[in-house]
């Protein structure tokens, strides 16, 4: 018997000790599964029932797979270095920098990122002569994302789409965008998987290669894997049925990103001898917390039955306030922050304020600036989106690749060199009829002669040239100095607004010092390791750990964390749930699950917030606290929170007070349909439509007509059509589906991406 699995519980035991076939391991937040799965590969490892580089162990951040590397080798030593162990696209990319060719593509490929995608879709919106207000970026990124997610190739999406003007419009598009790609030796985040998947698929004996090469496959947060995903996984499992995936159904709340909960839930059927074992015991939070969780959760219809414990003490119970707006909302908070570093000696960085979408961000921002206390917020400008940031990327994807267009054309003039659009229009034509890329085409000066800015195209083709050159002698870093120099990049840094160019300068440095550490640890790093390894980073893998400031940032990026106290922001119904998820059970369940997420990130204080009223996108609306907070028991809240909930329940049964409206909070966000009020009061109040709509205090005759009895049920809304919404600006009608008398409307808005409205309580002006 193995002493090396002494410390764990009887469950994480079980779980790690069992090697005889498929493996579902239910984990609850805070059970420890990280310490199963460390433990698992290291107990396979000792006992030798596998080699170390016949384990392929997935997780879904660098983050956690970085942590999880440095605790096996602590257990087993460096052998455990040699595990194939990384997120989905990682492990990916390293086997497509082996496989590529089979498919048409040089190892030396480049991944693009967002920008790079919106770059290139824009070009061939162009191309197409295609109107861009029809078929705006957004949703052709959405589309073709989906499409991969799906394992949707443009050869299908085409055929899919005949008879579908709209589907047939946009399966051009991707056609172009592919092959656009494949000319510039690039692939995208989503080919990653897709491609790798292919490569199985066509080549069958590269599939059995790496189904012997991987005898044990473990998979981290299996519910948020996605169809591609779940195919990769499948085909590589398939020829031993080693297998071992650890998730929690409670925390899926990737559905908007093409996860699929069904490939948790449906495990036992996928593998029929699957042995499943359950991780409750929690050793993150205090029981009060546990408890809050378990009864949200518990109203989710898709889940399997478990119950967190600990054998923490109850703690202190939860704090809920609702206060007058959004701004002494957050004023609150930060008084509650600033009051416990002081009187419990508490850091800032054991803080974290989670709040649901984007939009919250701008309050909780200014009134943290203007309080001076330190904060750090997650989720704004990416460093490496910043424009010098991705400058020398762009010219370190170039000399690694010297296909890639797109690098080229955002260099090619940066800094100002004399090289204007028009004669980058020009080598972009030329290339494309020679067939070659444009760098290749200006290698040969007599390609060139007609063009205006020749001689600087040839002067930035040879500086380029040279960089070239170096490339196998220096480090990365000092690549980096070198083209910061003799780009002239660092001589335009000096001259200009020096406040914002000393800031672009310490950004570009420590993107040096990026490249330092990771040529620290990699001995022998290389430029497309490197580039592979910024392409795939995320925001929570730059999370330090030791900033001391408070952390802003919405519930989906918590996932995974930690802190001592968390402040759910914005507990109201049509923020959290959204409005778009309020009419839709699936949609409810995912908001659920996200609540549970944000309660468990709590180690020992759990404090709720929200605003009578508040003011987004413009727009005043009274408030209905999230329905979420009604699903906590009271006596699992402290006496300023019972008092809370007393008082809002008073208020709403009586009506009496035009400040509070329950009613008027429904209408000024409009839930939903008359139906939907109906069900909302007969539920809550006990009221008909009719007496709802005497009985509302605070709103005017005006208010009423325009908002409930509006009727736009006359209008034949279709697919394609363009429309103008009040705060979200133009969008097109991707889906209609009848809802009794009303309408359901999926619309895909060019700035705010995709939001359901109800036809009848949405104001929308016909474009076309």
């Amino acid at each position: 018997m193995s002493e090396l699995l002494n410390g764990l519980n009887d469950r994480q035991r079980e779980a790690a000790e069992y090697i005889d076939g498929p493996l579902l391991i239910l984990a609850g937040a805070g059970s420890g599964k990280t310490r199963v799965l460390t433990y698992k590969m290291a107990y396979l490892l000792e006992e030798k029932i596998v080699r170390p580089w016949e384990i392929l162990a997935i997780t879904f951040t660098n983050k956690a797979a970085k942590e999880m590397k440095e605790r096996v080798e602590s257990l087993i030593g460096e052998s455990g270095n040699d595990i194939w162990l990384g997120t989905f696209h990682s492990v990916c990319v390293r086997i497509l920098k082996r496989e590529i060719e089979l498919i048409g593509y040089s190892r030396d490929f480049n991944i693009f990122d967002e920008l790079d995608k919106e770059k290139v879709i824009k070009e061939v919106i162009k191309k197409l002569n295609v109107d861009d207000k029809k078929y705006p970026v957004s949703l052709i990124k959405y589309e073709i994302s989906q499409a991969k997610d799906k394992m949707i190739n443009y050869e299908k999406y085409s055929k899919d789409a005949t008879g579908d003007f709209r589907k047939e419009q946009i399966a051009k598009i991707y056609e172009l965008y592919q092959k656009t790609l494949k000319q510039n030796n690039a692939i995208d985040f989503d080919d990653i998987l897709m491609l790798t998947v292919q490569i199985f698929i066509e080549n069958p004996d590269r599939l059995v290669y790496y189904q012997n090469k991987f005898k044990y496959i473990l998979v981290d947060e299996y519910q948020d894997t996605n169809k591609v995903q779940f195919l990769f996984i499948s085909l590589l499992a398939a020829a031993h049925g080693h297998i071992c995936v650890v998730g929690d159904e409670s925390q899926s709340i990737y559905g908007f990103r093409g996860a699929d909960i069904s490939n948790i839930l449906n495990f036992e059927k996928e593998y029929e001898t699957a042995k499943i074992v359950k991780l409750e015991e929690n050793y993150r939070s205090t029981q009060n917390i546990l408890d809050a969780a378990n009864e949200v959760i518990k109203n989710n219809k898709s889940k399997i039955d478990k119950n967190l414990w600990t054998q923490n003490n109850s703690g202190d119970k939860i704090c809920y306030k609702t206060l007058p707006n959004e701004y002494e909302e957050v004023e609150f908070i930060v008084e509650k922050i600033d009051d416990l570093c002081r009187k419990n000696k508490m850091k800032y960085s054991d803080f974290a304020l989670l709040f649901r979408t984007n939009a919250q961000a701008r309050v909780l921002e200014e009134v943290f600036m203007r309080s001076g206390t330190p904060y750090r917020l997650i989720g704004g400008l990416k460093f490496y989106s910043r424009k010098e940031i991705k400058d020398l990327t762009s010219y370190l994807k170039l000399v690694q690749n010297q296909d890639d267009n797109i690098a080229l054309k955002r260099i090619i003039n940066e800094p100002k060199r004399g090289i204007g659009d028009t004669a980058v229009d020009k080598l972009d034509a030329l290339a494309l009829e020679k067939g070659i890329s444009i760098f290749k085409l200006i290698q040969d000066s007599n390609n060139i002669t007609g063009i205006r800015s020749a001689g600087n195209i040839i002067m930035f083709r040879d500086m380029m040239n040279e960089i070239i050159s170096k490339k196998d002698e220096l480090k990365i870093s000092e690549l980096m100095k070198m083209i910061l120099k003799n780009s002239g990049y660092e001589a335009m840094l000096n001259e200009g607004d020096k406040k914002e160019n000393e800031m672009r300068f310490e950004n570009l440095m420590e993107f040096i010092g990026v490249a330092m550490e990771f040529e620290n640890e990699q001995v022998d790093a290389t430029l497309a390791d490197f580039l592979d390894s910024i392409a795939l980073v995320s925001d929570v893998d730059k999370l330090d750990d030791e900033t001391e400031a408070v952390t802003l940032m919405t519930m989906h990026s918590a996932k995974g964390l930690e802190f001592e106290v968390v402040f759910l922001v914005g507990m109201e119904d049509g923020l959290f749930p959204s409005k778009r998820s309020i009419e839709e059970d699936e949609s409810v369940e995912e908001e659920r699950r996200l609540c549970y997420v944000g309660i468990t990130r709590a180690k020992q204080k759990l404090y709720i917030t929200n605003a009578s009223k508040r003011t987004m996108y413009g727009s005043t609306s009274y408030t209905i606290p999230s329905r979420f907070i009604d699903e906590i028991p009271e006596k699992l809240f402290d006496d300023e929170g019972v008092e809370n909930i007393s008082l809002r329940k008073r208020k709403s049964e009586k009506f009496i007070d035009p400040e509070y409206s329950q009613a008027e909070g429904i209408i000024s966000r409009g839930v939903g349909s008359l139906d939907s009020v109906s069900k909302y009061n007969k539920a809550k109040f006990g009221l008909s439509v009719d007496n709802f709509l005497k009985n509302i205090s605070g709103v005017s005759s005006n208010a009423k007509s325009s908002t409930i009895m509006k009727d736009n049920s006359n209008i034949n809304y279709a697919v394609g059509m363009t429309v103008k919404h009040k705060k979200f600006g133009t969008g097109i009608v991707q889906k209609v589906e009848s809802e009794g008398e009303d309408y359901k409307l999926d619309i895909m808005f060019d700035k705010f991406g995709f939001k359901r409205l109800m036809a009848n309580f949405t104001p929308l002006e016909i474009l076309d």
